[in-house]
């Protein structure tokens, strides 16, 4: 009849000794009153509950591990920001867009007046004409997107610019060559497509081989019409090279100014990495 009542008396000092117990832990564990808990839990045919609150301990730790590691990897952003930008527009971003755009137009600058196309045109053997110059941008190009994408927002804002920048100046230099309004459209048709499958055949070369990479370049840069596979090979390890160079550059001082320098197409000892030079600017990011 008072079976029952005893055990649930036998349970509670029971439960209550083994949290003493487990709370003396870090100050020196009370050995007499752990025996005396697991005493009183066989004499009332109860399972000792010492193991259960470390247990619980121990896998609440993870979780809150777990949850702070995610806080740490992933972007936090507002529901504003996502509703804002599911609109199309773009929300707050780390630095001031203004200074974002002009690094976009500096890294874009960097991808034209610092490339000897000249040297790409003789290396490659391709006619010196609007599209070869625009095939060897629009390399230079898409590694400056290849690393501005790991950026988070602030990087995918600047792509955006960059590759307005490009298009901006590949209409006015159609303009001073003096192509008429009807085939510069059709040209600048033709590039954008052929400039959205080059993204997709480098983007799947530099994640690939070498043999991939040099069939994207094959088909892009030098336009089917290769048949020299020291090109082929020469250029394969530019990107390669020049990939593992950009990579190398602080990603806070490419938002904020946008400096590349490209290294040379041919060097003795391709290995070797230049030593970074850290750019400097001013407060306002100039």
């Amino acid at each position: 009849m008072y079976r029952r009542p005893l055990q649930f008396a036998a349970r509670s000092f029971a439960h209550v000794s083994a949290c003493r117990a487990a709370s003396a832990g870090g100050k020196g564990l009370d050995q007499e009153a752990c025996f005396r808990a697991l005493a009183a839990c066989q004499q009332a045919g109860v399972s000792s509950p010492l193991v259960t609150p470390c247990r619980t301990l121990h896998v609440a730790t993870q979780l809150r591990n777990v949850k702070e590691t995610h806080q740490h990897t992933d972007e936090e952003v507002g529901a504003f920001t996502k509703l804002i930008e599911a609109m199309g527009f773009t929300g707050p971003l780390k630095y001031n867009k203004w200074k974002i755009k002009i690094a976009a137009l500096r890294m874009y600058t960097c991808c034209v007046e610092r490339i000897n196309y000249d040297e790409f045109f003789d290396k490659c053997t391709l006619p010196d004409t609007l599209n070869s110059w625009f095939l060897v941008a629009q390399l230079h190009v898409w590694m400056c997107l290849v690393r501005m994408r790991q950026e988070g927002r602030e990087g995918k804002y600047m792509c955006r610019y960059i590759v307005h920048s490009m298009w901006e100046d590949v209409e006015q230099r159609s303009k001073i060559m003096g192509i008429d309004a009807i085939h510069r459209k059709e040209a600048m048709k033709a590039m954008t497509e052929t400039f959205y499958a080059a993204i997709f055949g480098y983007d799947e070369g530099i994640l690939s081989d070498d043999c991939v990479l040099a069939a994207a370049l094959w088909r892009n840069l030098f336009n089917r019409q290769c048949e020299d596979p020291g090109q082929l090979e020469l250029m394969v390890e530019y990107v390669r090279k020049q990939m593992q160079y950009i990579d190398a550059l602080d990603g806070d001082d490419l938002l904020l100014t946008g400096e590349v320098k490209w290294r040379p197409l041919v060097e003795e000892n391709a290995q070797s990495i230049l030593k970074v030079v850290k750019p400097t600017y001013n407060d306002a990011g100039l």
